[in-house]
């Protein structure tokens, strides 16, 4: 039996049709990732809204709790200053995560209050303050209202 010296012929590099095969597929997997990331960055401050709704509730309470009242007014920096100056009740009134075209909401009376915030994920109208019908997440003295 003869064996002969066969010689293939290799050709290096990939055809057109894998390259766009693999540039699909990392395009679609980024698309994924963004779009998977933009998801968790507004449950994150969705998070931080109602973290610190809860703060701001709590000085509140404990405001109450030295004077018999809550603060009584409509304008959220303004109305809640008290709790940051003489006693403070917080370190500092938080501020919404994403920017200023986004903002918390106050009302109170005497005898009760709504702090409001809107959140990217969603929830059920509710006015406080100046809201105007566009926050979606309240708490008042007894929990969300």
């Amino acid at each position: 039996m003869k064996i002969e010296n066969c010689k293939l012929k290799i050709k290096s590099g990939f055809t057109l049709i894998e390259i766009l095969v693999v540039v699909t597929i990392i395009v679609l997997l980024t698309a994924v990732a963004v779009i998977s990331y933009s998801a968790f960055l507004k449950q994150s401050r969705d998070a931080k809204r109602k973290t610190d709704l809860g703060q701001i509730s709590a000085a509140l309470e404990m405001y109450r709790s030295n004077s018999n009242t809550y603060p009584v007014g409509s304008v959220y920096a303004t109305t809640l200053l008290v709790l940051t100056t003489p006693i403070t009740y917080i370190q500092s009134l938080p501020t919404d995560p994403k920017s200023s075209s986004y903002s918390y909401y106050y009302t109170g009376t005497a005898s009760d209050y709504t702090i409001a915030a809107y959140l990217e994920g969603g929830g059920t109208t509710c006015v406080a303050g100046q809201c105007g019908g566009n926050c979606n997440y309240c708490l008042g003295p007894y929990g969300i209202k």
